[in-house]
């Protein structure tokens, strides 16, 4: 057992990727590691792939390794490629932590590359943006993009050349106010705000912030970030909106963006094209040749199909003097109204009838309407997971037809937004204690309000210079629908020493392997659970639900805090370590879908509970408990740094002031027995691991981003004085000053609760610890792990308050592992394993095989092996699993 105090795998790890000793050095004790003499990144499928519609991702530095603002390039088998970069994060000692990186977009993508010091060539051709006084265009090769600084036209066209192939683009929405035959009012974008947030020479950024605006009124706040890339004729498009009506009488019935397209050419040179599913395309024409009762002529079809103009001089003569008595189709439309179904209609023009085109499952999500002088293509990302969407051309037989992509299609029900329960009786705390004892809901009264919650979408803009090909068009919803990524391998990222303890994968022995596979399996298995259980909508996509009902063979859909996670015990973590550990592109991208849900759906942007999120429910703002453990930046952080995303990092920005919201939001108000302390105005009481650490994760984030040594001197102030009660961490909760971010008392009581380590606690302590020299925080931290799962006879003879019994003890097997691994304390690790593999309040690897296996359909579906299933124990154990291999991997036993 003595292994453990020996260098780690780890550690050579480290050693070897930045070819120097000095990586074996404790970190306090090293001045600076040596630059790694390459960074590999690769595609998260494993290929390049056809088309790359832009890239931007994340490398992470060791500490001391690279000087702000030294050049770095992008490479491909040694040759410089055309790239830019910037800084996303530094370490305290001012070097290089994470920095972002963008590639052109185009076909052909290198499929080896490389990060490295060197001078990146400026791409050919360029990309520009030029700041007027009334608008900001971006210029791509022969691709132009107008954006006025102000009105109700969000980008006023685009220009192929001196062709303008796009109009005015606009957001569009409605609300009506009732959710059945309501009266229906159309809303419109307005712009407040233009800035100019990257210029190029790659990527150039620009973001529009406004409301939703008519007949009197101003909703629907809204920020549209616009993305090109050099060597694009797009932009992506990154849309968030916050619903902030009243859920009991604002039904929003629309929510899309529309585009005016100039129609040239005659109609049978028009085509309009609906992607649907994966390689298959809807290809029409406005007047079509093909299916005549007299064949145009081979030529004549052939052109039309491939969006070509048709050559009229080919065209049989039986054909050509009665075009006028062919119907020209004017308006289509593809809806997806559920998951497993889309249908697309057309019709001649309105007044007449529509007529079923065809039907099929899961719609890739792009439109596009044009001739052969340009078009337009729209497409959505997740169209049919975040159904109900729909795709809207109209007008194409006009001088200017109108492309619309419905992020909420019209033709839907309206969003309704309110409360799906009613009080029943639940006005006081005694009766809300009651109804939480038997549905583990905690309700109350106005507590369960939609306002303030948020979406945000991603879509693509094609200005076309000539309707594309079937090839061209495919791969065009294809890369919107499933964006390839870049990701730094794995064995780079943790050389890097960020993100605290994980380790990468590793069955060099029975047991290790055994616990490897359950990692894998049980993250696979939830990864599946989302399409098995269609656990898809434009609000419910992302996330996952909490338990399982084995009586109804169903996931607990309704029954209070038992249905919607919302992030509960960490499932995020969870997932985005498995990530960093193994580069899989199928959990990187169930990882992303759930970032992209619980840091918009489940937390308040604005309001009174602005900065909260909300505690696992029916629906996902339905609970009473709006706490920070929800709305947590950690739960954001890997994932922002891994890509750059503005939005994400606009969601942990906006934390930075969520335990103001507390001074007016008590968490533990309905606490039964609980002591109601009178503090100060400006003093509230906190908990240390599900409220402090989950603000300080913002904090942490903000001052690694900017070099702020405001938010640096908050986490310190809350870390000496945590560490100054006599308690220390087993205080857990504490009074707590708003306006100078110290604990306040003696911290002579001890309240251990089973929730204090389960949302990020150990995570960002791990790289507080490493980052902040507060050795009298160290100690109050290590004694908590030391004494959450210890012994009751050892607890008994240590403290004078009762020992009381300890719930998520497997999961909390990694706080031992974490005191073994910094004491070097062999009993520790071994203690550690004893909890982990006890199962105790958790999953466990005693009750048999340890992989998820699934049996027969049952009444409603597949059911699982477990008796009972619930993911926030799967997430812990996932946790600790993980964690424990990376922190006490060599007092593994060889065998289960």
């Amino acid at each position: 057992m003595n292994r453990i105090l020996t260098i780690g795998r780890r550690d050579m790890l480290r050693a070897s990727l930045m070819g120097s000793a000095a990586a074996l050095l404790p970190t306090a004790a090293r001045a600076a590691s040596t630059v790694p003499r390459s960074t590999p990144v690769s595609w998260i499928d494993g290929e390049a792939p056809m088309l790359s519609l832009g890239q931007t991702f994340g490398v992470p530095w060791p500490r001391g390794a690279v000087k702000p603002g030294a050049p770095l390039v992008v490479r491909s088998d040694g040759k410089p490629l055309s790239s830019q970069h910037w800084t996303l994060a530094t370490w305290p000692d001012g070097s290089l932590k994470w920095s972002a990186h963008a590639l052109p977009a185009g076909m052909d993508q290198p499929a080896t590359l490389d990060v490295a010091l060197g001078r990146a060539p400026v791409p050919q051709p360029g990309l520009f943006v030029r700041e007027q006084e009334d608008a900001v265009e971006i210029v791509s090769g022969a691709t132009r993009w107008r954006f006025p600084r102000k009105g109700a036209v969000v980008v006023a066209g685009a220009w192929s050349g001196n062709r303008q192939v796009m109009g005015p683009l606009t957001l569009v929405a409605s609300v009506d106010d009732a959710p059945e035959n309501g009266r229906r009012t159309p809303l419109i974008g307005r712009i407040a705000r233009v800035t100019v947030e990257q210029k190029g020479p790659v990527r150039a950024v620009v973001r529009i912030e406004g409301m939703h605006e008519g007949a009197g009124r101003s909703l629907l706040p809204f920020s549209v970030r616009f993305y090109a890339y050099a060597g694009g004729d797009h932009v992506r498009v990154v849309h968030s909106f916050i619903f902030d009506g009243d859920p009991e009488k604002d039904f929003v019935s629309s929510l899309g963006l529309a585009a005016a397209v100039p129609m040239t050419g005659a109609p049978h040179d028009r085509h309009v094209r609906l992607a649907t599913t994966q390689g298959h395309l809807f290809s029409e024409a406005v007047l079509p040749l093909t299916g005549l009762r007299r064949d145009p002529g081979e030529a004549v079809r052939e052109a039309q199909i491939a969006g070509r103009a048709v050559p009229m001089d080919a065209m049989a003569d039986s054909v050509r003097p009665l075009l006028d008595r062919i119907p020209t189709w004017s308006d289509f439309s593809l809806s997806q109204l559920s998951a497993d179904g889309f249908a697309i209609v057309k019709r001649t023009q309105a007044g007449h009838a529509w007529v079923d085109a065809t039907a099929g499952t899961r719609a890739l999500g792009l439109g596009y309407v044009g001739s052969p002088a340009g078009g337009v293509a729209l497409a959505a990302r997740y169209f049919w997971q975040r159904h109900p969407t729909q795709i809207d051309v109209r007008d194409a037989a006009a001088d200017e037809a109108r492309l619309t992509l419905w992020l909420w299609s019209p033709e839907a029900r309206p969003m309704d937004m309110r409360p799906y329960r009613g009080v029943l009786g639940m006005e006081g705390y005694d009766a809300q204690n009651e109804g939480l004892a038997i549905t583990y809901e905690d309700y109350e009264p106005g507590w369960d309000s939609a306002t303030g919650t948020a979406r945000t979408s991603e879509l693509t803009l094609w200005a076309c210079a000539a309707t594309p090909d079937a090839d061209r068009l495919a791969a065009m919803a294809q890369a919107n629908a499933v964006p390839p990524q870049l990701m730094v391998v794995p064995q780079r990222i943790h050389a890097a020493n960020v993100f605290g303890p994980w380790a990468l994968p590793d069955r060099s022995t029975p047991m290790k392997a055994r616990i490897e596979d359950q990692i894998a399996n049980l993250a696979a298995f939830y990864e599946a659970e989302v399409d098995r259980r269609r656990w898809y909508g434009f609000w419910n996509h992302g996330d996952v639900m909490h338990t399982y009902d084995a009586d109804r063979h169903q996931w607990r859909y309704d029954i209070g805090g038992f249905a919607w996670d919302n992030s509960e015990l960490s499932p995020d973590l969870w997932l985005w370590l498995s990530v960093l550990r193994t580069g899989d592109a199928g959990l990187f991208r169930f990882a992303e879908a759930m970032t992209r849900h619980t840091g918009e759906v489940d937390v308040y942007h604005l309001g009174r509970f602005k900065g909260l999120g909300t505690r696992h429910g029916v629906q996902h703002w339905s609970d009473s408990s709006k706490q920070p453990r929800i709305s947590n930046a950690i739960y954001r952080r890997i994932y922002y740094y891994l890509t750059g995303d503005e939005r994400v990092g606009d969601l942990m920005r906006d934390l930075l002031l969520s335990d103001q919201t507390l001074a007016h939001v008590e968490i533990g108000r309905k606490v039964p027995g609980a002591e109601r302390k009178t503090l100060p105005e400006g003093v509230i009481e906190m908990t240390f691991g599900t409220t402090w650490c989950a603000v300080a994760s913002s904090w942490l984030a903000e001052w690694e981003r900017t070099g702020d040594r405001k938010w640096r001197d908050r986490l310190l102030a809350g870390m000496t004085s945590i560490g100054g009660l006599q308690y220390g961490w087993l205080t857990g909760t504490a009074p707590f000053d708003l306006s100078t971010g110290r604990f306040l008392g003696k911290g002579d009581d001890i309240s251990v609760s089973h929730l204090n380590a389960v949302f990020g606690a150990l995570e960002l302590n791990a790289e507080l610890i490493d980052l902040l020299d507060v050795p009298t925080y160290r100690t109050a931290w290590l004694d908590y792990c030391r004494w959450f799962n210890a012994p009751r006879a050892e607890w008994e003879a240590k403290f004078p308050v009762p020992y009381r019994g300890r719930n998520l003890r497997e999961g909390h097997s990694r706080l031992t592992a974490y005191l073994a691994h910094e004491t070097r304390d062999p009993a520790m690790a071994r203690r550690a394993w004893e909890e982990f593999f006890s199962g105790e309040a958790g999953l466990g690897l005693s009750q048999g095989d340890p992989r998820v296996t699934l049996k027969g359909p049952q009444i409603l579906g597949p059911t699982v092996e477990w008796p009972h299933v619930s993911t926030n124990a799967a997430a812990q154990w996932g946790l600790a699993a993980i964690e424990n291999l990376a922190l006490i991997a060599d007092a593994l036993p060889a065998q289960g």
